[in-house]
């Protein structure tokens, strides 16, 4: 019904074959697209690169969004390589660790600020430099939790910081859709990642979800991957701004 053929798209948050960035970047290649992927550091390198050969990736970076100098080299190296780039996928949070653990209200400020930096700003820096890329129109995605909208055990500062990120894809799609650029926000319900295996108790909510969803299922890092190609596809311009749950119906009830 669709298909990504001669579309070139960066992902950025792979950190093993159980992320979903690697799901959405199965996805992606499987409906033809050419892509670039990024890793952490010297030490995400050895489990992210054999993975992005797998795909036969163009482009494989070091990507750290704290690092001025590194997301300059990534989008120089995208524009030599492609002189375009149609869809972008931002797949990262992080909070540091007693932030993460602690009440809200308790949180640091060089805590809070981290946690924003790195899962909502770093997603307008790669909007921002990949909106030349996309003279003919493209997509950027980010990955969101339900947790932004109501309050989920042990989810704490995420919730504020990824509520910042939704509404930094509505304002960010109203400003881009004249452009053709569409934005938005995969929302998965709980999944066994190695970046929510830092919230306190996630096994319990694991099955919880599992248990409260419709489907009785969680979903998969390829359920996420199939969405994500659609939405990256020619099909999908006209859609925009949106909240996409891929949850089992989690969000309904939970």
């Amino acid at each position: 019904m669709f298909s990504l053929q001669g579309k070139v798209g960066l992902v950025v948050g792979i950190a093993n074959e159980h992320s979903i960035a690697y799901g959405c970047a199965k996805a992606f290649k499987a409906q033809g697209a050419s892509l670039a992927v990024t890793y952490l550091n010297g030490k995400a390198e050895p489990f992210v690169r054999p993975l992005a050969e797998g795909l036969g990736a163009d482009i494989i970076m070091p990507l750290d969004v704290q690092n001025p100098d590194e997301e300059r080299a990534l989008f120089d190296e995208l524009t030599a390589t492609w002189g375009k780039l149609d869809f972008v996928l931002h797949s990262i949070a992080f909070c540091p660790k007693d932030d993460l653990h602690g009440r809200v209200v308790d949180a640091s400020r060089d805590g809070f600020l981290t946690a924003m930096d790195v899962s909502c700003h770093s997603f307008l820096r790669m909007i921002r430099a990949a909106e030349p890329l996309m003279p003919g129109g493209g997509t950027c995605m980010t990955v969101t939790f339900y947790g932004s909208e109501k309050v989920v055990d042990n989810y704490n500062i995420m919730g504020p910081v990824k509520a910042a990120l939704e509404a930094t894809v509505r304002y960010a799609a109203a400003e881009l859709g004249p452009k053709g650029v569409s934005v938005h926000a995969l929302s998965p319900g709980p999944l066994a990642t190695r970046a929510a295996s830092g919230i306190d108790h996630f096994d319990k909510m694991l099955a919880e979800a599992a248990a409260e969803a419709p489907t009785h299922q969680l979903a998969t890092i390829d359920d996420v991957g199939a969405y994500a190609a659609f939405l990256a596809s020619r099909e999908a311009s006209n859609v925009t701004g949106g909240i996409h749950y891929i949850d089992g119906g989690y969000n309904i009830v939970g």
